[in-house]
């Protein structure tokens, strides 16, 4: 595994796109300790495939690492990237998961897409890789429900 971070201490420009974004991973400092890993992306922006118009999100990402970690920056100009993306929200959610799982390979790995409404519906979308490891402390992700104005 080659270790040496792209981004990292480094001028990085945002990705034009999610297929353009290089993520970093790095060996796990705590690789013999069971523990969770969260990230949050309180202001996730993706575009409507349909109509072209921005959609917004709240993206609550937990892991369990195995052999590595992936680095902050490299994940932060990742989900950049999707800034001009157009995908539904499905497919944007589960697809960073996907990715995530299939190249950091982690322990255990689930992410909460909690999208505001647009047409009056909001969209949550959850994806996981299987069940929690035993012994993991999984905290609630702590996204309250939308409830609208008032």
């Amino acid at each position: 595994m080659d270790t040496t971070p792209l981004h990292l201490g480094q001028s990085s420009s945002l990705p034009a796109s999610p297929d353009e974004a290089t993520l970093d991973y790095v060996p796990n400092p705590r690789g013999g300790s069971l523990y969770l890993v969260r990230f949050a992306a309180p202001e996730f922006t993706s575009l409507c495939p349909v109509t072209g118009q921005p959609d917004f999100a709240h993206l609550v990402i937990d892991y369990a690492p195995g052999e590595k970690i992936v680095e902050s920056k490299s994940l932060k100009l990742f989900l950049g990237s999707f800034r001009n993306h157009c995908g539904f929200h499905e497919d944007v959610t589960v697809g960073i998961g996907q990715r995530l799982a299939d190249e950091m390979t982690p322990r255990w790995l689930r992410i909460g897409g909690y999208w505001y409404p647009r047409g009056g519906i909001p969209i949550d979308v959850f994806w996981q890789t299987a069940a929690p490891p035993e012994g993991l402390w999984v905290p609630e992700q702590g996204v309250a429900p939308y409830r609208g104005r008032g």
